[in-house]
């Protein structure tokens, strides 16, 4: 087919100036600036907690076929763009699964968008209950470099979870040690008995994508007295003790020997 089509830009992406690491990841990191005409579209927005945002990458390569994602591990083989997001693709459109915080006038404050500042956004769509699989298989192109993964986590964790607190960063310090010692943690073979709060336990189900069956991947024990993992993979076993509560500044700035001990029974 040799068809032409225009698409023509519904609004723009306005990064507000924040960094990563010193604000919530509930506080919005963008703004989506929907133009005059489109304005009647976003009626009714705001009854939805989460959007598909639909941009136009106008800054990357459209001649790119395959792909490296050495960012994130130099280790990694080339992939297919349409087997990975990444940018540089024959139709460069970007697709964000944004939090909408709130909308004033024809602007839509979002969370959890890395497109550059002018972005042309193409379209704008409500999340619905029946896009979610909550345990996809997928190719493991997790982050190596610990501050990536932490990021990573974090807003996965908080997409799940929906609020910060001692559970939730605990959670994801312990997923993230659990992902540098085993491996993919979003492996089938790959089984999780948390003892501790709901709240560690919601955070580790949701980072692990495990369920109670098919397959049975997750246990948890409600402990007021303890915070622990217990993974199991194929037989190796390694457990995780916390050893205190920790905040938001703890969880970016504390080494594990200061928060949690771990053990390879």
């Amino acid at each position: 087919m040799s068809e032409t089509y225009s698409i023509k830009p519904v609004g723009v992406i306005k990064r507000l100036n924040n960094t990563q690491n010193d604000v919530s990841a509930l506080i919005p990191n963008a703004i989506i600036e929907v133009f005059p005409e489109y304005s009647k579209a976003i009626l009714t927005i705001e009854q939805n907690s989460h959007l598909w945002i639909l941009t136009w990458l106008h800054l990357a390569r459209r001649d790119t076929l395959t792909v490296k994602p050495s960012r994130n591990n130099p280790g990694l083989p080339s992939f297919g763009v349409f087997g990975i997001r990444s940018p540089d693709r024959p139709n460069p459109i970007g697709m964000y699964l944004a939090r909408l915080v709130k909308v004033e006038n024809n602007f839509i404050y979002v969370t959890d968008i890395d497109a550059v500042d002018g972005t042309p956004v193409i379209d704008l769509k409500p999340y619905y209950e029946n896009d979610i699989i909550f345990s996809p298989r997928t190719p493991n192109i997790k982050p190596v470099y610990r501050e990536k993964l932490k990021k990573l986590f974090l807003k996965q964790a908080v997409a799940h979870h929906q609020e910060e607190c001692p559970g939730l960063f605990m959670g994801i310090r312990m997923a993230i040690l659990a992902e540098e010692i085993l491996g993919h943690i979003n492996s089938p073979d790959l089984g999780i008995l948390v003892e501790g709060s709901p709240c560690l336990a919601d955070t580790l189900q949701g980072l692990t994508r495990s369920r109670l069956a098919n397959p049975p991947r997750f246990r948890f024990i409600n402990s007021s007295s303890r915070a622990q993992s217990t993974w199991n993979k194929k037989g190796e076993l390694l457990q995780i003790s916390a050893l205190r509560r920790i905040n938001c500044k703890d969880f970016w700035e504390l080494p594990d020997c200061e928060i949690m001990k771990y053990s390879l029974p």
